[in-house]
């Protein structure tokens, strides 16, 4: 934990995957408490994404994790995600969205914490 997803217009190619799963598992140490050897990275292609009835270059991401953590650093580290994906993807951070679900129980290692 934690656990992050990427929806994206485009399928993209393993080696983007890699470099963009790389850095997260560098940008998730903002997050106390959080490191690499914890994260999960689902990437989800070819989706259909729509800004004000039409289609655009976006990506959906969505980060869960377990507790809550500080308002200052998830700020710093949504900021640097969306700086991520308009590097390494074009896109306008306009037509990207980042959501973060904080979960009080996570399943893991064969129970419940």
């Amino acid at each position: 934990m934690p656990y992050i997803t990427i929806n994206t217009m485009e399928k993209l190619a393993p080696a983007k995957q890699e470099t963009i799963k790389s850095e997260l598992g560098r940008l998730i140490s903002i997050i106390p408490g959080k490191a690499e050897a914890g994260l999960f990275v689902d990437f989800s292609g070819d989706h259909s994404v729509y800004r004000a009835g039409a289609p655009v270059k976006g990506a959906y991401v969505e980060i869960r994790l377990y507790k809550a953590s500080d308002f200052g650093a998830k700020k710093k580290f949504t900021e640097e995600v969306f700086s991520l994906l308009a590097r390494e993807l074009g896109i306008d951070t306009d037509s990207m969205c980042l959501n973060i679900v904080e979960v009080e129980h996570w399943g893991g290692g064969g129970t419940l914490k």
